[in-house]
């Protein structure tokens, strides 16, 4: 295996098990030594210098590696837009009314019925990302892909899982009558009942991000790979 793909595999582990390990076992105790402020400055940092590693890393792990499948093909590009249009819709409605996030009224949403993307899932933004890195697996199936999207998915969802064991303590019952009432994986039949601003606000971000695509990486994507 190549060294630089080694180095990849190290950063990407590095990166999960320091946040699984401060946003779980180690987060009680390291609040108790420097305080709440001072844990979030401690978790940020850790974040930011394993995920700059990773990036780096990815970065430089760039060899002839055959992909696993043709990613170039219009089918796989069709399809990857449709699913990183569905992500956006997903993500921009998450920050509506959602329990789930650091929210003095936390209690209070959860008490509430479900309403836009949570009609969907109780965690719109983690399958987001998770639709994202599906994605980019579809158009560019090859080895330093494939890590860092497994890894980043790997991280929302089994994030969300333990999320909502956290959730479930500290809101009590009004949590467990979100649960109730919501799903953990996406129904998306429900997709129509996403509300009118997700949907606007996903397209508009959808279209904006893939035409970011192009003018970064050079990698024409979405409705612009048509219309280019």
């Amino acid at each position: 295996m190549d060294h630089l793909l080694i180095e990849l595999i190290g950063a990407t582990t590095l990166f999960l098990a320091t946040h699984f390990a401060l946003s779980h076992p180690l987060r009680r105790s390291t609040i108790a030594m420097v305080g709440e402020r001072g844990f979030m400055a401690v978790y940020s940092l850790v974040a930011l210098v394993t995920f700059g590693w990773m990036i780096v890393a990815f970065h430089k792990a760039r060899y002839d590696a055959l992909p696993l499948w043709d990613g170039t093909k219009p089918v796989a590009w069709a399809l990857a837009s449709a699913i990183t249009l569905l992500g956006a819709v997903l993500f921009a409605g998450s920050f509506a009314g959602n329990p789930a996030m650091p929210d003095p009224r936390a209690r209070e949403h959860a008490r509430h019925r479900p309403h836009g993307v949570f009609n969907i899932t109780r965690h719109p933004m983690m399958w987001g990302f998770t639709l994202l890195c599906a994605a980019h697996v579809l158009v560019s199936p090859v080895p330093r892909v494939m890590i860092v999207a497994g890894a980043i998915s790997f991280l929302a969802l089994a994030g969300s899982a333990l999320q909502d064991h956290k959730k479930r303590d500290q809101l009590g019952s009004a949590w467990e009558k979100w649960e109730e009432r919501t799903t953990f994986f996406p129904r998306l039949g429900q997709l129509l009942r996403a509300g009118p601003f997700a949907l606007l606000a996903g397209l508009l971000g959808w279209l904006a991000i893939t035409w970011g695509h192009q003018a970064a990486w050079a990698i024409p994507a979405g409705l612009w790979r048509w219309l280019g």
